[in-house]
């Protein structure tokens, strides 16, 4: 079975491979198999294209369509009504 040999390895990386030695209580060996094999073996995951193409079709358009025309609503409409909502939630 060929090996594997990384040089120049930073301290952190050094560290953080000994403490899940530690935490999985495997040798140093069987934790870098480990480390390797759940990366490199693991199923590739859908790419965004691929899960919206998984969405099914259901409806038609007009189904989702905007029942008013009035789309553009300014900030300050949204704060008047924020703070009526506001002041009646306090009357109540």
């Amino acid at each position: 079975m060929p090996s594997l040999v990384i040089r120049n390895l930073d301290e952190s990386i050094i560290n953080a491979l000994k403490q899940r030695v530690v935490e999985h209580q495997r040798s140093t060996e069987a934790e870098h198999h480990a480390i390797l094999a759940d990366v490199l073996l693991k199923p590739a995951r859908k790419s965004f294209a691929e899960a919206l193409a998984n969405i099914p079709n259901v409806g038609v358009d007009a189904d989702f369509q905007r029942l008013n025309d009035d789309t553009h609503i300014t900030a300050t409409a949204l704060t008047y009504d924020l703070t009526m909502v506001t002041r009646n939630v306090k009357d109540f």
